[in-house]
């Protein structure tokens, strides 16, 4: 009964991953609802910024603030890449990472270089592997993001470009459709196009504000805010997207570890019933050679 015994610890080594499995699932479902409930509140505070922003870029159509300014094209591309610091999320990162991929495969085919800010230990480490140009990263986030922690490293493309060093910045990141899509975005943070605020606007009549200290003070801080405020979301769309995706793997995982089990258990039987059906009939056999 040797191979009865190897299957009896296979089975209690896949019953085993199926509770790890199964508890990841549970814990990966109440994150989940979190992470959509903190992306959904977050929503509301972003597209205000933006209808703001776009009132004052109608309101102050002579002042242009650096992140409006379209920069020399031949300069390199800027590139947030969001993704997690764990694993375990099926294909979330695998997805995105092909998408930034083909993005700096076209960025180079146009004889442009790139610079990243990663933000997750997963695109820090693919970045790492390919040599891309890591100039700032963010990990270890937790569950809950915090604007502070995404400041610095973002601030490191938003000042570069604001001094003219890249010809435009892009944030990528997964963005939340439902429980189970998700999708991978790359999306043009600056240049901010005139085009677009007013779009978000979305106004017939004009707009006066009385500015305190000044229009340029202002909107050269809102602006700001603005693009920190589409970082902050596309982490947050990022996390929710992840805690979906686990669950979604997780369970996965868990029907597989059952349906193998199942399997095993009857190899196992159909095994011991062999085994046993051979002791009888030598039990027959020897006692029918004795009787004879």
């Amino acid at each position: 009964m040797a191979a009865g015994k190897e299957i009896r610890t296979k089975i209690k080594s896949v019953e085993n991953t199926k509770k790890i499995t199964k508890a990841m699932e549970m814990v990966a479902a109440a994150k989940m609802r979190k992470a959509q409930d903190r992306m959904r509140t977050a929503r509301p505070y972003s597209e205000k910024v933006a209808i703001i922003a776009g009132h004052l870029s109608l309101a102050n159509p002579e002042y242009k603030h650096p992140f409006t300014v379209a920069n020399d094209a031949k300069k390199p591309v800027g590139l947030v890449l969001v993704t997690t610091d764990k694993g375990l999320c099926g294909g979330l990162n695998t997805n995105m990472l092909r998408a930034v991929t083909g993005k700096l495969k076209e960025v180079q085919a146009a004889g442009n270089k790139a610079e990243i800010v990663a933000i997750g230990n997963k695109g820090l480490g693919f970045m790492n592997r390919i040599g891309a140009t890591v100039v700032a990263h963010a990990t270890q986030l937790g569950d809950t993001p915090h604007l502070e922690k995404l400041i610095g490293p973002v601030k490191v493309l938003l000042d570069k470009y604001a001094k003219g060093e890249l010809s435009a910045v892009f944030v990528c990141y997964t963005r939340f459709i439902n429980t189970m899509k998700q999708e991978p975005m790359v999306q043009q943070l600056l240049p901010l196009s005139a085009e677009g605020l007013k779009d978000k606007a979305k106004t017939e009549h004009g707009w006066d504000y009385i500015y305190e200290p000044d229009a340029a003070t202002v909107i050269d801080d809102l602006l700001v805010r603005y693009t920190e405020s589409l970082v902050y979301q596309a982490v947050a769309e990022n996390m929710a997207s992840e805690q979906s995706a686990r669950m979604v793997a997780m369970k996965a995982a868990t029907d597989n570890a059952g349906n193998l089990i199942k399997e095993l258990k009857l190899v196992y039987n159909k095994t011991r019933q062999a085994a046993i059906t051979k002791e009888l009939s030598e039990i027959v056999s020897g006692a029918a050679a004795i009787g004879g």
